[in-house]
């Protein structure tokens, strides 16, 4: 089984969106059995709190849910545990390689490489504009989609 683990800063906003819209993406062609997806934070701040409201409204509005969802940060150990780490933004970026000390195996990629872009995945927690973070997010994981299809399954 491929494991990947999305992470934002809090885990209650992007990183969130991201594992149940690429959730519903591998269920959709048949490889829930193949991918185990996460989503975790770099930061302490939302720890145990459930996905933010406008968030999960925004699933919603597709078709996706995220009950049970809380937030959990993200260990140095988990760099064993999965296969590939997915940042929303370049700050993400950076406290991920601060928390596991390096990315020895290359593991740690920016969600909209996947699309082709460079930029970051719109904030919505600032922007307070949720529908423009899911666009992002679903043309990053299709992106993901792909690649994990052409290269790894």
């Amino acid at each position: 089984m491929y494991k990947i683990m999305f992470v934002c800063h809090g885990n209650i906003c992007r990183s969130p969106m991201a594992e149940f819209i690429m959730k519903k993406l591998v269920s959709d062609c048949g490889l829930s059995g193949d991918i185990l997806i996460s989503s975790s934070a770099t930061s302490t701040e939302e720890l145990g709190n459930p996905v933010y409201p406008p968030a999960r409204a925004e699933l919603a509005k597709h078709g996706i849910g995220c009950a049970g969802k809380t937030a959990v940060q993200l260990r140095k150990s988990d760099y064993d545990r999965y296969d590939l780490f997915v940042g929303m933004d370049t700050a993400n970026i950076r406290n991920m390689n601060r928390i596991f000390g390096s990315d020895k195996d290359g593991k740690i990629y920016k969600l909209l490489t996947f699309a082709s872009r460079g930029d970051d995945v719109s904030d919505p927690w600032y922007t307070r504009d949720f529908g423009k973070a899911y666009s992002d997010i679903e043309e990053g994981c299709m992106g993901l989609l792909k690649y994990l299809r052409e290269r790894i399954l």
